[in-house]
């Protein structure tokens, strides 16, 4: 019987188990699929703790996967069993070596993009179209800070904001980070834990600010990234890996230059099908241009998914991590 990762509580990384798992045969409407590489995000991890809740436990998490269709329920007419599939999206079940998922959350995965790749870019890459182009969209000449610039979303944004010809400025805690960001388009990275970001993205921008900031981080880092903009430029809060940020009175946004606010999420802009493979094929786009590079910077067996979520969070990560089924 196939295996998959199930919690049975929410918690630390050791509520998760590697135990027997059969998906059952998929319903009208679904295909069962057997992964071939399955994805890791920050989204697993609020999973995991409850701090978005599952409709159900005992639940196997997990967001994005890659693989091949085994079989197809009934009304299924876009797939077929032996297709080559790719997704990020609800339901969560990621995490098993089957599963069954609705068939039109899924998009076909180009022959020339390997499975790892697939599942190491669908979350985070259209997580990054939509950040770049829905947002705000950005454009040739425009400024932008990046938190994180060397993390999964990170490291996609730099290539492709870099491709659209703006000037990419990215926070990371390291200087092996930093050398990272700089190869993926930034164009000056600040190590967080040593400058005060605010005053570095003021000083390369001649004190004007940035036209937009991508903040993933949160709590340590909002009420800063505000101070960061231009009069109306737009904050993106994208996640909160450093905890939830706190309410405030959106005053604020007035007294700091008319600034636009959004906290967006990739199943929001990617509900209609049809967004969703406009996403898709926009990413795969330039992934196969070459300008946009996804480096697979960990890999784990799929066994070993606590171990992952702990490097997670201690933010020892770079880039993709792949989990192995």
């Amino acid at each position: 019987m196939p295996k998959a990762i199930r919690i049975h509580e929410t918690g630390g990384p050791e509520v998760m188990r590697w135990e027997q798992y059969d998906p059952g045969d998929p319903a009208p409407g679904e295909v069962r699929l057997r992964h071939e590489a399955v994805g890791l995000n920050f989204i697993d991890v609020y999973h995991r703790t409850g701090l978005y809740p599952l409709p159900a436990l005992p639940a196997v998490i997990g967001m994005e996967g890659a693989g091949i269709i085994e079989a197809a329920g009934q009304d299924v007419k876009e797939f077929k069993p032996g297709d080559r599939v790719a997704y990020a999206s609800v339901p969560p079940g990621a995490y098993a070596q089957v599963r069954c998922i609705p068939a039109h959350r899924l998009v076909p995965l180009p022959g020339d993009i390997s499975f790892e790749q697939g599942a190491a870019m669908m979350l985070q890459g259209m997580t990054a179209r939509y950040l770049l182009t829905g947002c705000y969209p950005v454009k040739a000449g425009d400024r932008i800070l990046i938190h994180a610039a060397a993390g999964g979303v990170g490291t996609i944004v730099c290539q492709w904001a870099r491709a659209l010809g703006a000037q990419v400025i990215g926070t990371v805690g390291s200087s092996e980070k930093a050398e990272i960001a700089g190869k993926n388009g930034c164009s000056h990275t600040i190590l967080y834990k040593e400058t005060d970001f605010v005053a570095r993205v003021k000083d390369v921008t001649d004190g004007e600010g940035v036209d937009v900031v991508y903040d993933s981080v949160g709590r340590d880092t909002f009420t800063k990234s505000l101070d960061c903009l231009r009069p109306m430029g737009t904050m993106v809060s994208f996640g909160q890996s450093s905890g939830a940020v706190a309410p405030f009175d959106i005053g604020i946004l007035s007294a700091k230059g008319s600034l636009f606010l959004t906290r967006p999420s990739l199943m929001a802009y990617t509900a209609r099908r049809e967004d969703l493979l406009a996403h898709a094929r926009d990413l795969f786009e330039m992934v196969e241009s070459g300008a946009v590079k996804i480096p697979i910077s960990q890999t784990y067996e799929l066994k070993d998914a606590a171990r992952a979520h702990q490097d997670l969070e201690a933010r020892k990560t770079t880039g993709s991590t792949v989990l192995m089924p």
